[in-house]
């Protein structure tokens, strides 16, 4: 039987207005079967830039938050994707430095992401608002759990879909027992530590007792802290079912307490109007903040933030790479190599 050869052949080239693609071809026995264009999406384009998606009397910006919220760039071979975190406050800074916003929507479609990178895209919003003074109305969208309801819990009042995923006020840390899978390919850990809790959260091995101690106080200590800030921001959630990790249907926090209304992006769209411009009942004119390779043409444009690098031929075991992990996460996590979509 006659082997198969491929090999991907990624040539970078300039193509339209000097923004940068990926072809990447396919060879399968010497010839090339297919041929993708990939549009990274950098900090190479340029600053970021209000692109008008929806023609108004008004002007309501859209601050988008997609995919996980990790403190870490999305870039790489292939990937499409740069830093939530750096892009979210570039964004912030560019809305408070446009005298035509008169009000927020914080459109949010998250798993959530790691505690410290929510944390601060949450402090970033917190102070936009005292020094801008603007309302802010967050839209929670498919899915915005953990550390992205977390952030939207920061806005004046939160929009759900009947259908939104969200909730999932929890920190985990993932970790992986991967003796028994290295004996069996002889591969033996030869650790050489000063310290007795040098190698904590290692996968050579079973955590001990004590580090099990000192890995969940942490984890506590962070709950604590989003579960403070979160009722300190919406003082009507009084049951902790709240807080538990659980998730909630749209319908099911409204009646918790997590969010004000529930309804879609055009209802939060006119709420910031009639917040930001007395009333207004006239369809507002809205406003997303956009580098020139990625291009928006209605309110549901979606920046993409995936490291396709990590798509490869090799199997994405998680635990395998400990490395690469993430750090303690305040997420919904139902899928266990969602870990790795954070490309560290």
């Amino acid at each position: 039987m006659r082997g198969i050869v491929l090999a991907l052949l990624v040539v970078p080239f300039a193509v339209g207005c000097g923004s940068d693609r990926f072809v990447v071809k396919t060879q399968v026995g010497g010839q090339v079967e297919t041929r993708l264009d990939v549009p990274p999406v950098s900090v190479s384009a340029g600053n970021v830039k209000p692109v008008v998606v929806q023609n108004g009397p008004s002007r309501v910006a859209i601050l988008d938050v997609d995919g996980l919220m990790l403190n870490t760039p999305f870039v790489g071979p292939l990937s499409t994707g740069e830093n939530p975190v750096g892009l979210f406050r570039e964004k912030l800074e560019a809305i408070a430095c446009d005298p035509c916003v008169k009000a927020v929507v914080l459109r949010v479609n998250s798993h959530g992401g790691g505690v410290n990178a929510s944390i601060l895209m949450r402090r970033d919003l917190e102070r936009f608002k005292e020094r801008t003074k603007l309302p802010v109305i967050a839209c929670l969208m498919d899915t915005a759990t953990g550390g992205a309801y977390y952030l939207a819990s920061g806005a004046d009042q939160i929009v759900a879909g009947p259908a939104t995923a969200t909730g999932g006020v929890g920190v985990l840390l993932n970790l992986f027992n991967l003796r028994d899978l290295m004996a069996q390919f002889n591969v033996i850990p030869q650790t050489i530590k000063s310290g007795d809790m040098a190698d904590i959260g290692t996968s050579a091995r079973a955590l001990t007792e004590g580090e099990k101690a000192i890995l969940q106080a942490m984890s506590d200590e962070f709950h604590k802290q989003i579960t403070a800030d979160v009722k300190r921001s919406r003082p009507g959630i009084a049951n902790n079912n709240a807080f538990d990790g659980r998730i909630f249907t749209g319908t099911q926090a409204k009646a918790l307490g997590l969010v004000d209304h529930v309804g879609d992006l055009d209802e939060a769209i006119q709420l910031a109007a009639q917040a930001g411009c007395g009333g207004l009942n006239a369809r507002p004119g809205v406003v997303m903040y956009r580098r020139a390779n990625d291009p928006a043409r209605s309110i549901y444009a979606v920046t993409p933030n995936i490291p396709l690098q990590g798509a490869g031929l090799l199997p994405n075991l998680p635990g395998l790479d400990r490395s690469k992990m993430p750090t303690f996460l305040s997420i919904w996590q139902p899928e266990l190599t969602m870990e790795k979509l954070g490309g560290k």
